[in-house]
């Protein structure tokens, strides 16, 4: 299921961006894509209730000019079905930092090295709420 696509935006580093939404009944999946473009990714923040043999982790993931960098799975899953959520990035030249709902944190690498983030989207089970910045 499509959810939104914000395009040319100008996130520096050290902006924080929040993205919040409802999280559908019977959820099986949703992301929250950050980067330059559909296929130039800073991360790919996939939550994953149960589908492709995940069930209740986060999968992230990079995209450099469309292929797939490497995975890091995040088994903290605060996430409920018919609940609403807000993820917060936090990105530098290194890192992003993930900020889920009980501010439970991760780290993601910066593997592409995207210091403005200009691109974001929300796909799947998520009924899009709103996008702050900070």
């Amino acid at each position: 299921m499509p959810g939104i696509v914000c395009t040319n935006l100008h996130i520096a580093p050290g902006q924080r961006v929040a993205v919040k939404g409802d999280v559908l009944p019977g959820a099986k999946s949703f992301a929250i894509n950050l980067g330059k473009t559909q296929d130039h990714l800073l991360i790919h923040l996939n939550a994953r209730f149960d589908i492709h043999g995940d069930v209740r982790t986060i999968v992230c993931n990079s995209k450099n000019k469309g292929q797939w960098g490497k995975e890091l799975r995040e088994t903290n899953f605060p996430f409920q079905e018919g609940s609403s959520a807000e993820v917060i990035f936090t990105h530098d030249k290194k890192e992003v930092t993930v900020t889920l709902p009980g501010n439970h944190q991760f780290k993601f690498p910066n593997e592409n090295g995207l210091e403005i983030i200009e691109f974001i989207c929300t796909e799947g089970d998520l009924n899009f709420k709103g996008i702050s910045l900070a």
